[in-house]
């Protein structure tokens, strides 16, 4: 079953973005690109088990680590976090950005009018920041941190640099 699962999903597939998790405490949007095969399928976002993105959000905010997807939403909520994608809609082969083909974006402008708390975006990985830059233009004045990659595509960083990089989400939200 596996493998033919696989086989699947090496062929170019239309892909769906999920909706934003926000509400109006949110004051930081963390924006990825668009969820691989294992967060599609179970319909989370970063589900993959290797993927590092709940393991630091839970170290940097000091909560306790949980698979619990209920609770993973509310520990975001708690710090005021929302989070999105900026690719609404895609063809793509498995789960590697570079795969991404006729990308189309999410309407990240009009949700940041919707809630106009946010006052800073982090871009967790090149692409994200790459397709928000073609999104909102050189003009935009909100601050965007790029940030490394959590998935597990990006070998080049081990875990503890990324949680280095991560930590400046805490200096935006004081």
């Amino acid at each position: 079953f596996e493998l033919a699962l696989a086989k699947t999903y090496l062929k170019m597939q239309k892909i769906s973005s999920f909706p934003p998790i926000i509400n109006k405490d949110s004051e930081i949007l963390i924006l990825g690109s668009i969820p691989g095969i294992r967060s599609l399928e179970m319909q989370q976002y970063y589900a993959h088990p290797q993927n590092k993105f709940w393991k630091i959000i839970c170290e940097i905010f000091n909560e306790e680590f949980t698979t619990n997807y209920q609770q993973r939403i509310e520990i975001l909520e708690k710090h005021h976090i929302a989070l999105w994608d900026v690719i609404d809609t895609c063809e793509r082969k498995g789960s590697l950005d570079s795969e991404i083909r006729n990308e189309e974006a999410n309407k990240i402008e009009e949700l940041l009018q919707n809630f106009p708390n946010i006052k800073a975006i982090f871009c967790n990985g090149q692409k994200s920041y790459k397709n928000l830059q073609k999104i909102l233009g050189k003009k935009f004045r909100m601050p965007i941190i790029v940030l490394p990659s959590t998935s597990p595509a990006n070998a080049g960083l081990s875990y503890f640099d990324k949680l280095k990089s991560w930590y400046i989400i805490l200096e935006k939200l004081q």
